[in-house]
């Protein structure tokens, strides 16, 4: 094991309340670490994702970020992406006086936007996205553990803007905080697919959505808040007509209340259906500062 001193930065985000929200570990400076460090170091801190940062390797890109859950590295991530841009202002970094600027992922550059206030609230960009199969109805409620009667319509489906998302509409809140998967019911529902897939339950509110996420093939159990799987909810409920009035434009969708970790992802819808692009973004709050030694 390499020896070294590398510090790193905690901060929740899609939340202004400490112990909320999505846990983030951000290294600000991940220049000369080996490469083998990466994943061990993410599996260590065990939260549901953590950023290294490099110099970026395109000149439309602030720096180059690598996530990792404690299972696997991502393309692309939501919280992730804000945290982290969050942390590159407070660093210096990117000056704060940037109001707009990119992140390189390895889905490619993710555009950043920042809104002003005496809070500042960060969004992102969402890749394209993709719809893919669909899914049958019983056997996305017996991998849930909820009744079929628990599903709404449409029919579950696949979509993705880097992080494959298996989308199942229940038909209230109750339903999802019952909802629950494991390997095994995981198994069942992914049948021959063969990449990593997220789980993610959700109920049409009045403000837009009531939503979980399972991702245990990523090494999360369950996400408080993700990003990445948003900007495809918007578009999935855009599609198959669950959002009305101003909601079609702009709305939120609570998470990880049912685990104690309430996140409020802010979504924003431009142009026609989201021609224009889905934004989806929040606010972030400092928890910790630390420096992992290892000998």
């Amino acid at each position: 094991m390499a020896s070294g001193s590398y510090r790193y930065v905690v901060v929740d985000v899609f939340t202004e309340r400490q112990l909320e929200g999505n846990a983030l570990a951000v290294f600000p400076d991940a220049q000369g670490m080996e490469e083998r460090l990466l994943p061990k170091i993410a599996r260590e801190l065990n939260l549901s994702e953590t950023v290294f940062v490099y110099p970026a390797t395109r000149a439309d890109c602030a720096v180059k970020l690598r996530i990792f859950t404690p299972g696997r590295e991502l393309a692309f991530a939501g919280h992730p992406t804000i945290g982290t841009a969050w942390v590159l202002r407070e660093e210096g970094i990117v000056a704060k006086t940037e109001q707009q600027f990119a992140l390189e992922e390895n889905v490619g550059p993710v555009p950043v936007r920042v809104e002003a206030g005496a809070r500042p609230r960060i969004w992102l960009k969402t890749p394209p996205i993709e719809f893919c199969e669909q899914f049958d109805r019983a056997d996305c409620a017996a991998a849930l553990g909820v009744e079929a009667d628990d599903l709404a319509d449409p029919e579950p489906q696949l979509v993705t803007a880097g992080n494959p998302t298996v989308f199942i509409p229940l038909k209230n809140k109750e339903a999802v905080d019952r909802a629950s998967l494991d390997m095994v019911g995981l198994r069942r529902l992914r049948g021959a697919e063969e990449q990593a897939l997220c789980i993610f339950v959700f109920a049409p509110t009045e403000q837009g959505a009531y939503s979980r996420m399972f991702a245990p093939e990523h090494g999360i159990v369950e996400d408080p808040a993700t990003g990445s799987s948003t900007g495809p909810l918007a578009a999935y409920m855009l599609r198959y007509g669950l959002l009305s009035g101003g909601l079609r434009r702009r709305f939120i969708s609570e998470q990880g209340t049912k685990m104690e970790r309430r996140s409020l992802l802010h979504v924003q819808i431009n142009g026609e259906n989201g021609a224009d692009g889905i934004e989806v973004g929040g606010f972030v709050t400092p928890i910790a500062e630390a420096t992992m030694k290892l000998d």
